[in-house]
């Protein structure tokens, strides 16, 4: 898989010889704009494509894993209207997942995201602000987001947290550093449901049980009531075909604190 560095060596060295052709008259100058192209769409699609890891590396899913278990993971909470109703859901089917939560959200609801440790499921950090423009903070304020998040997590939870999960799942050099920095895990999906889109019930459950296999990770967002709807079609399946729900953590051997 090409990652950052790879791309970034590959196109000096290409730019170097094609200037070099053009100092010693062997090929035009406009032959550096192509690759300079290149270069900007692979990195483009690097940094907003999870799966790739690009800048680094980020746990997509477990496919050495000899139990039949995926991970439910759940991002942008705790949701005052629908975490508790998840949080239900999960409940009556004996279902564990991880919650990766917003640090405000977590200083707006602090007792709801104590009922959700407190059920035995795993929190991870998704950023405090959960910013549109997070891919374009600088180091400073990336660092300091993912610190206050850490931060709300021990004092409403009494958690230091290990796992990272990047807002829309951007990436880049600068939340590379910050994640290497706090000695965090950075945790992506190999199923994403696409749950917060126009798409319907029908085809978003789809999209996650078509080809779903033990060892998946499976990306939801506890912010809907479509999502609920998903979520109990989904354990449904799930318990149809004998695969387990459980915890990141569990799922891939990981240290979810510190």
């Amino acid at each position: 898989m090409l990652t950052f560095k790879t791309v970034n060596i590959i196109t000096v060295l290409l730019l170097i010889i094609l200037l070099l052709g053009y100092v010693l008259n062997w090929n035009p100058l406009w032959l550096i704009f192509p690759i300079i192209t290149i270069w900007l769409i692979l990195t483009a699609l690097g940094s907003g494509l999870i799966g790739w890891n690009y800048h680094f590396k980020s746990v997509n899913s477990n496919p050495n894993t000899q139990k039949h278990q995926v991970a439910i993971t759940f991002d942008d909470g705790p949701n005052p209207e629908f975490t508790p109703q998840v949080l239900a859901l999960l409940k009556s089917f004996h279902a564990k997942a991880t919650f990766f939560c917003i640090g405000k959200n977590i200083d707006q609801h602090p007792d709801l995201f104590k009922t959700i440790i407190e059920d035995g499921h795993t929190i991870g950090n998704h950023t405090y602000s959960h910013s549109n423009t997070f891919g374009f903070f600088g180091f400073t304020k990336v660092l300091t987001e993912l610190q206050e998040t850490n931060q709300s997590i021990k004092k409403h939870g009494g958690l230091h947290c290990k796992l990272y999960r990047p807002a829309f799942g951007v990436t880049n050099p600068n939340i590379r550093k910050a994640v290497k920095v706090l000695g965090l895990t950075s945790i992506g999906w190999n199923q994403r449901s696409f749950d917060t889109t126009n798409l319907s019930d029908v085809t978003i459950l789809k999209r996650i049980t078509k080809n779903l296999k033990k060892g998946d990770i499976i990306l939801l967002h506890d912010s809907s009531a479509k999502t609920l709807r998903v979520l109990e079609q989904l354990l449904l399946f799930l318990q149809q075909q004998n695969l387990e729900s459980v915890t990141i953590d569990s799922l891939c051997q990981l240290e979810a604190y510190a």
